[in-house]
């Protein structure tokens, strides 16, 4: 039986450019994963911007800078997604819910798995860095509402990919700003997470569309 098709939430116009970009950051995670592996010590790159920003972070920028750490912790983006679900829902887009919820979890647990393959540490054996959770974590929410204002909105491949790009940005560089102002993370650690979504959504997106058109299609 062949079903109403469901609207794609990776559109079709952004398909390529998206899967090169994709490609490109995976390209970037492993290369990162590689010259860090083992590490405990920050890069040339990371001493250069940690250096001037190091124990300089005061009221209100402090506060601005938990505010953010703390939509990276579980309380915090539990509430982003749950909020993101249900918007999904009320704007009857089921397929969306479903991305962000998977799209978001591979995200968040390819960050972990490549900490435990990489090694990498930060203040101590214990603490592993590389890639930031919270920054993969952000983006990868940044990005899936911002494939779904893009199909919402009906924008062309420039126009989407845009904005899509934009939103991985913010996100990105928010989250990873307030991750190295706290010391929590390196700042290749936070373009590690960055990149981490920008690989993975994409995917996710596509294997999302494939199994609602063969659902569509039974």
């Amino acid at each position: 039986m062949t079903g109403r098709p469901a609207a794609a939430v990776l559109p079709p116009s952004l398909r390529a450019w998206l899967g090169l970009i994709a490609a490109l950051a995976a390209l970037v995670v492993v290369v990162l994963g590689v010259l860090y592996a083992g590490h405990s010590e920050p890069g040339v790159v990371d001493r250069w911007i940690i250096r001037p920003t190091a124990d300089s972070l005061r009221p209100p920028w402090r506060y601005v800078a938990l505010t953010m750490d703390f939509l990276g912790e579980p309380a915090g983006a539990a509430t982003l997604v749950v909020a993101a679900v249900t918007g999904c829902l009320l704007l009857r887009r089921p397929h969306a819910a479903v991305l962000i919820v998977a799209g978001v979890g591979m995200t968040v647990g390819t960050t972990t798995l490549l900490k435990h393959l990489v090694g990498r540490t930060i203040h101590g054996d214990g603490n592993l860095s590389y890639p930031s959770g919270h920054t993969a974590f952000l983006t990868a929410l940044a990005l899936v509402v911002a494939l779904l204002a893009t199909g919402r909105l009906g924008l062309g491949r420039a126009a989407g990919t845009l904005l899509v790009l934009a939103a991985a940005l913010v996100a990105g560089a928010a989250m990873g700003w307030a991750q190295v102002a706290l010391g929590a993370h390196y700042p290749t650690d936070a373009l590690g997470g960055w990149c981490t979504a920008l690989a993975v959504i994409p995917a996710t997106a596509w294997l999302v569309d494939r199994m609602a058109d063969r659902m569509a299609d039974r």
